[in-house]
């Protein structure tokens, strides 16, 4: 097997993250390590993905590690997606690193051995608009959020979590209802103003907010949650934290499915968000490709073992 670590030196804002940080931490792994490595740092967004797509895989597996947090983990699923004989690994280095939150902490994460080590899955992913995502999709208020998101990472000391509930104020005070026609799979489609719509593979984003508490990236379904817009933004408010802790499914505002296929149809271009990549749309679809991505779970992953006790399960939200 080959290891090829994609290093994004903006990863955490650039503090103590980049090659200089996990460099050397790779280097001296290897050192005692008889398989071949690779370290490549990425020089401009998006061309990790170019990179893991054009890169020479032949009948020796590859494995990716995506060395950032969730944009690089995305830039490297959707270099590795469809490509044969190759796995996807991240060393969380990002400022949210929402995906690998059912994974592990950071810190625990953060382990080359652990990684090098680890046990490869077959996990599940979200296909919208010609993009991949591994983590979730969404349209709405949330969406909208997000892309204003990276505006407010660029303040000093404004992590992931902190840039999200910034960005979620500040869009309150703007236009926050949408009219989305949404149909869950073939059932009926319903008409509704809607505050956002969320497709989950797996739980948290923005930072740290439980938008699908039971959601499993290996279940071969996708979590769809719609919540409409029927409340004062003053009540709203209010139930930000609970929304943050996963709460939010038995709202009566609050519509939750499972299935395979999300289609959305706006009346006016809105925000879209793959995996934290925005763009504006008036109709998407997100539908599951099941087990379309090989990811690896590192040995020092709290995974196998909370999945086994149960801890981590589609009916049990894991605070």
């Amino acid at each position: 097997m080959k290891h090829v670590f994609i290093v994004n030196p903006c990863a955490g804002k650039g503090k103590n993250r980049g090659l200089a940080y996990i460099g050397p931490m790779i280097e001296n792994f290897f050192a005692d390590f008889d398989e071949p490595y690779e370290i490549h740092e990425t020089t401009a967004a998006y061309e990790g993905i170019e990179f893991v797509k054009n890169y020479e895989v032949g009948e020796e597996t590859v494995r990716f590690y995506a060395c950032g947090g969730d944009g690089t983990l995305f830039e490297v699923v959707n270099g590795a997606y469809g490509k044969p004989n190759t796995q996807v690994a991240v060393v969380p280095l990002g400022s949210g690193n929402d995906f690998i939150r059912l994974f592990g902490t950071k810190e625990q994460l953060i382990d080359i051995e652990a990684q090098v080590k680890g046990t490869p899955i077959q996990l599940d992913v979200i296909k919208c608009l010609g993009k991949i995502a591994i983590n979730q999709c969404s349209m709405g208020l949330d969406a909208e959020v997000c892309a204003g998101q990276a505006k407010f990472k660029k303040i000093p000391f404004m992590g992931g979590e902190a840039a999200y509930t910034a960005s979620l104020l500040y869009s309150f005070i703007g236009k926050m209802k949408s009219t989305f026609t949404v149909q869950f799979d073939n059932k009926e489609p319903f008409t509704a103003p809607t505050l956002f719509c969320y497709c989950g593979n797996s739980r948290w984003y923005g930072g740290g907010y439980m938008a699908a508490p039971h959601a499993m990236p290996d279940d071969g379904l996708l979590d769809f949650v719609h919540v409409k817009k029927n409340m004062p933004r003053v009540k709203l408010l209010g139930l930000i934290n609970k929304y943050k802790r996963g709460e939010h499914l038995d709202w009566d505002i609050t519509t939750f499915e499972r299935g395979k296929k999300l289609t959305i149809h706006s009346e006016k271009p809105a925000a879209v968000n793959i995996d934290g990549e925005c763009e504006y749309v008036t109709d998407c679809t997100f539908e599951i490709v099941e087990k379309g991505i090989t990811f690896v779970v590192p040995t020092s992953s709290w995974y196998f073992d909370k999945v086994k006790a149960g801890i981590i399960c589609d009916n049990k939200p894991m605070k």
